[in-house]
């Protein structure tokens, strides 16, 4: 097995292989939120306006996400971990998702026109992914770590570390999660959110987005026209 490691939208035009994108804050640890909450089908898709005209012809679905972090109007929900933790069970069960967000899904939609695969990662999916992955091993097999970061324009360090774990598990690469919280506890971004400075970011997100290894199952997206669906396979 080899793995790459690239970051941003610029990176992901380029991926290759089987390519892992993460978005840690927070489109994909609530894209798995759901997936344990049991939703069906998550769809991504590039715009908001994209999103709604979905739900417009089909009422079965949801419609989820932001833009510069804020929940757009007319949305369902927005990208908050602690909303969907709030909302539970009772909500999820059965529905139909469209997610849009600045990072993660523009990251997923660019990687798919070149990768092999594509699998959404956060830290709460981290040991299910690289258990997957390992699944597939053999010596031509390229996996593409794709860290998104802030708006995919610039490095984040909860994705970059967050990375860094997954190449961890795959190869043995050193990794120090305490190193990493403390990273990620003061990184001047994450630490006005932890301040209730950010009023569309709660405080909870930070620590629900940190957990590692929540859940035994991955979200592999595949192209469909010009989005992606997203289905949950158990490992």
């Amino acid at each position: 097995m080899k793995v790459v490691r690239k970051s941003l939208l610029s990176g992901a035009e380029s991926a290759e292989g089987i390519v892992v994108v993460i978005d840690v804050l927070r489109a994909f640890t609530c894209s798995a939120l759901m997936f344990h909450y049991g939703i069906e089908e998550l769809l991504l898709v590039r715009t908001p306006q994209e999103a709604l005209e979905i739900r417009a012809k089909d009422r079965s679905y949801l419609v989820a996400g932001e833009v510069k972090g804020i929940k757009v109007e007319g949305f369902d929900l927005g990208n908050s971990p602690k909303d969907i933790v709030e909302m539970g069970e009772q909500f999820f069960r059965g529905r139909k998702v469209v997610l849009r967000s600045s990072a993660g899904t523009q990251g997923v939609l660019a990687a798919s026109a070149t990768a092999r695969e594509v699998i959404l990662g956060s830290y709460v999916t981290a040991s299910a992914i690289a258990k997957y992955l390992r699944a597939k091993d053999g010596v031509d097999l390229l996996v593409t770590v794709l860290a998104m970061g802030f708006q995919a324009i610039e490095k984040s360090v909860e994705d970059e570390r967050c990375g860094d774990y997954i190449e961890h598990l795959l190869t043995g690469h050193p990794y120090d999660h305490l190193s990493a919280v403390w990273d990620y506890l003061t990184d001047p971004y994450i630490a006005k959110r932890l301040r209730g400075e950010l009023a569309y970011v709660p405080r909870e997100d930070v620590v629900l987005a940190i957990q590692r290894d929540l859940f035994h199952f991955v979200m592999v997206g595949r192209p469909a026209g010009p989005y992606v669906v997203v289905r949950r396979i158990d490992v």
